[in-house]
């Protein structure tokens, strides 16, 4: 970057082009402003309905606009690019954009250890998820239109659409007509710590909260119960499991 530079026009096109980048993450970084302000002056469910009207209406201004400059066209609000991607391209890119959500948590993590310690990470982790997972399950509801009071069959389609759910391996089974049990069968953060030899990330405060959150984000009726999560000793088939009871 040419610290000489006083105004955009002085930039080359190296420069502007990273300039484009920071803009995106503004554009990001205010949308979530917007939400946890909303959200603070209005309770997080309200906040969830506003996002709804706001993310429809700015998602359509701004695709389009992006459309115009960048020369791709939109076919029922998806860029055309998108739908011209053929089925095994658009699944690597899911699961691209898995791995990158979970680097980009890991990432926060660390920099929040390393720079105020762990109790200060694993606290910050802890109350991000009580609004990452509600926040997730409302918006898998939505994507596949998934009604409220949906109980255990809707619990059970939401955790197949999570962010992870191309980058894990899960299982789910019926245990009777208003319970299910969930297991995380293969996790990449504690496959890739035991890989190094090193003893599982203790995450059972984070998943407890994690998994209560989007259960109830899902159906309020939800009870959730933790099996096992690390610290806890588990079997080699499952790095944790849940219960889901229909209450």
């Amino acid at each position: 970057m040419d610290e000489k530079a006083g105004k955009l026009d002085d930039l080359d096109s190296k420069d502007l082009a990273r300039f484009v980048i920071d803009m995106c993450h503004r554009i990001v970084m205010h949308h979530a402003l917007w939400f946890k302000e909303v959200e603070h002056q209005m309770g997080f469910d309200r906040a969830l309905e506003i996002l709804d009207s706001a993310y429809r209406k700015s998602y359509g201004i701004q695709m389009n606009r992006l459309g115009k400059t960048l020369g791709f066209e939109m076919e029922d609000d998806v860029p055309r690019p998108l739908l011209d991607m053929d089925r095994d391209k658009l699944m690597g890119l899911i699961e691209t954009l898995g791995v990158n959500w979970l680097a980009n948590d890991g990432v926060w993590f660390q920099s929040v250890e390393f720079t105020s310690g762990m109790d200060d990470a694993k606290r910050c982790n802890d109350t991000c998820w009580t609004r990452f997972a509600p926040f997730e399950a409302w918006s898998i509801k939505r994507f596949l239109g998934i009604p409220e009071n949906s109980g255990l069959e809707g619990l059970k389609k939401a955790l197949n659409f999570r962010m992870y759910s191309r980058i894990n391996t899960q299982s789910i089974v019926d245990e009777s007509d208003n319970v299910i049990r969930f297991e995380m069968n293969d996790c990449r953060v504690q496959s890739s710590r035991k890989r190094k030899g090193l003893p599982d990330y203790p995450c059972k405060s984070a998943g407890t909260v994690e998994y209560t959150s989007f259960a109830r984000g899902v159906d309020k009726r939800i009870q959730t119960e933790c099996i096992g999560c690390p610290p806890d000793e588990h079997p080699d088939e499952w790095f944790c499991a849940w219960r889901f009871t229909l209450a």
